[in-house]
């Protein structure tokens, strides 16, 4: 007999949990291991843009190779995340070796150890194993996350219905985005009722907000839990991944500063083509889909091909990154305007549609997101059209996550001040009297 799995809580804060394998299911499970603290160490020969991200940032330690038994030593948790069974195997039985706990992507009867569907509440994390059947356990969950949700006064709008949900028991059906006469705009969709049967697809544009995970929508959370595919960018929060079903493709349309990316002619194509194919595509942006983020090329792309879309805003970076910094982007008596620019492109350039001696002339605040690289350009510039080069200036990394730093100076000094403490993207700029309104 196998018997019950026995329920436990994993302390892992700085202790090793080695991951094989770097594609969409090690994207889905690492962020999970870096919010609980864990040493993360990562074997593959490649990785997704968004692993990357991590490596670069300096969050786990990457080596580019095959699994070798040795890089167990030490480790009290190893998660296989390859779908070649005989690799797979091999790390299982180096790990039954030295009694490290197993947890295998290819096969849940060989593993000994299994990852729960989990939903988290404030500090209150619910996780809930199916007795082997992850869609079941997904039903489950999403059913105590809609009872919080209730109880906190955070309920969808329109309530849960009962239905399938793509579960062999069944389980709730979320409301789903699409309107029908007398519904008051809404209908209710199971959750992957848009899998075959000659269901047309659609597509969700769907803002993630900030960074913490807690800031996506009500509305945005419930339809990625609807969605037979995910499209996510790298600033997505990695948490929100982490609570996929299974058999949801996650497509890793990461867009890496300075560094590779796939084209954006090629994630309209996936859009255009699942949704066709009679699926629910979610496309998850961080922020807002349409604050710089392409929401709108994708939305044209998806109307001539005929496919439906709905828009979820988001909780955009501009606002909410220099709020939890203690920045407000407009105060009493200090600042009765904002203006949000893209710093992606240099003042100097041609291909800049930002006028620079307008802003220097404004009496409120700047944010500037995609700055960071020309940040020195962006400064001297708005000095010499005649910016006080002793406006107070702050710069907030990877704001509203457990990674964020802040750094306050002046509009002559923030570029060299940046360099000095190592600061790097994602980050957000605020230029304007703001920057010190709330000190106290």
């Amino acid at each position: 007999m196998s018997g019950n799995p026995y329920p436990l809580g994993l302390r892992l804060a700085r202790r090793r949990v080695v991951v094989v394998g770097g594609g969409a299911v090690a994207t889905r499970r690492v962020p999970a291991l870096l919010d609980a603290g864990a040493d993360v160490l990562l074997v593959s020969p490649e990785l997704t843009p968004a692993l990357r991200a991590h490596v670069d940032a300096g969050r786990l330690r990457w080596e580019p190779r095959r699994f070798a038994p040795a890089d167990l030593d030490g480790a009290w948790l190893v998660q296989v995340a390859v779908d070649d069974r005989v690799a797979a195997a091999a790390v299982s039985a180096a790990a039954a070796e030295r009694r490290i706990f197993c947890v295998r992507a290819d096969d849940r009867a060989a593993a000994t150890a299994w990852t729960p569907a989990v939903t988290r509440h404030g500090p209150v994390t619910v996780a809930v194993l199916g007795g082997g059947d992850p869609h079941r356990a997904m039903a489950v969950r999403d059913a105590v996350r809609d009872l919080l949700n209730v109880r906190t006064g955070l309920a969808p709008a329109g309530g849960t219905a009962a239905g399938p949900a793509g579960s062999p028991g069944g389980g709730p059906a979320a409301t789903g985005p699409e309107a029908a006469p007398g519904s008051g705009g809404r209908a209710p969709v199971a959750a992957g009722a848009a899998r075959g049967g000659g269901v047309p697809g659609r597509v969700a544009l769907v803002g993630a907000g900030p960074g913490d995970p807690e800031l996506i929508t009500v509305k945005g959370w419930r339809l990625l839990t609807e969605a037979d595919v995910v499209v996510a960018d790298r600033l997505v929060p990695g948490l929100l991944l982490d609570e996929l079903r299974p058999d949801v493709e996650l497509v890793d349309a990461s867009k890496i500063p300075y560094g590779p990316s796939r084209a954006q002619e090629e994630i309209n194509r996936i859009l255009v083509e699942r949704a066709l194919a009679g699926k629910f595509v979610v496309r998850l942006k961080g922020g807002d889909p349409y604050v710089f983020g392409r929401g709108g090329e994708e939305l044209l792309a998806c109307a001539e091909a005929g496919v439906p879309v709905t828009v979820v805003p988001g909780v955009t970076s501009s606002i909410a990154v220099p709020a939890v910094a203690g920045i407000p982007v407009t105060h009493r008596a200090v600042a009765h305007e904002f203006t949000v620019v893209s710093g992606h492109v240099a003042p100097d350039s041609p291909a800049s549609l930002v006028n620079w001696e307008a802003l220097a002339a404004l009496r409120g605040t700047l944010v500037i997101l995609m700055g960071l690289k020309n940040l020195a350009a962006i400064t001297a510039t708005l000095v010499r059209h005649g910016k006080d080069p002793a406006t107070p200036a702050a710069v907030v990394q990877e704001g509203t996550t457990g990674a964020q730093r802040s750094l306050r100076s002046t509009l002559d000094a923030v570029a060299a001040d940046v360099a000095a403490a190592g600061l790097r993207p994602p980050a957000i700029v605020v230029i304007g009297d703001v920057v010190g309104a709330l000190d106290v």
